[in-house]
């Protein structure tokens, strides 16, 4: 690579945020936000891809990754509160003016700074990322089931939510070329969600995603409203989020550009060389 990945550490009042950061420090910048259960890991194969002309950021949010994961009693898992500390973590990089790469956990997030600071937005580019309910598929029932009453859910959330076979199925989802996926994917990301603590960060998350959805209404109508340049990836083999969702996203806005990829929930485990592609046309 001819600016190869840098790993780095910044202090954002007290909690130490872990990022990846490749490309020319003056070119445009590309702010990529992972999903559940990763980290910027998952965006190597676009630091790889794409360094050349841009400069990526993919930082891991508090609890995730190579982040500080304090306990949910000293820190509030809250996507609001992620939201704050990637805010600032842009300040604190002295970035002025970025791009967003939303997957995942990555959308709500993402959306937050959007609408925080819309004048810092130069585009958006959604891969996998729900901002209208009809977008979550039927898996949801259960969830929403533990959002009404976390009490009588939360034991069978977890033990799903945690499980391997979940985590094998976010990466495959329903693509019937199973063949393309590295094990490694699922298996790090199990090793990872056993951690200490991270039962209880996760749980916390995951309720607080409720928060999420009662907020779609108002990511629609900002949409509407800012207009922003907005590209849509979609892996059709996603087993949560229904491909449905990627057309609805012209809703709000019309001129959007979108592409359905022949890969699942993370498109980047079989898509990467379309992804960049698309990325690099669209920037």
């Amino acid at each position: 690579m001819k600016n190869p990945v840098c790993y780095r550490t910044i202090d954002i009042d007290g909690l130490p945020i872990f990022y990846r950061e490749a490309g020319p420090h003056d070119a445009q910048v590309l702010l990529l936000l992972h999903g559940l259960p990763s980290s910027s890991r998952m965006y190597e194969p676009l630091l790889a891809r794409l360094s050349e002309s841009f400069r990526l950021i993919a930082p891991d949010y508090p609890g995730f990754g190579h982040s500080a994961a304090p306990a949910p009693g000293e820190f509030a898992y809250t996507f609001d509160h992620l939201a704050e500390v990637m805010i600032r973590f842009t300040e604190m990089l002295g970035l002025t003016r970025y791009s967003l790469f939303m997957q995942d956990y990555g959308g709500p997030v993402g959306f937050r700074m959007a609408m925080a600071h819309p004048e810092r937005l130069r585009s958006l580019i959604i891969q996998n990322a729900v901002a209208h309910d009809s977008g979550l598929s039927a898996l949801w029932g259960p969830r929403r089931a533990f959002w009404a009453d976390r009490a009588a859910h939360e034991e069978s959330l977890r033990k799903n939510l945690l499980s391997l076979e979940a985590t094998r199925r976010r990466h495959v989802g329903s693509d019937p070329d199973v063949e393309r996926y590295d094990p490694d994917l699922w298996i790090d990301e199990f090793a990872f969600l056993n951690q200490p603590g991270q039962a209880d960060i996760q749980t916390e998350l995951f309720y607080d995603y409720r928060s999420n959805v009662a907020a779609y209404p108002k990511w629609q109508e900002w949409m509407r409203t800012y207009h922003p340049r907005l590209l849509v990836l979609w892996g059709k083999y996603d087993p949560s989020f229904d491909i449905s969702e990627a057309e609805a996203y012209r809703r709000d806005v019309s001129d959007a550009e979108v592409h359905i990829l022949e890969a699942g929930h993370f498109a980047l485990d079989t898509a990467a060389d379309q992804i960049a592609e698309r990325v690099r046309g669209f920037l």
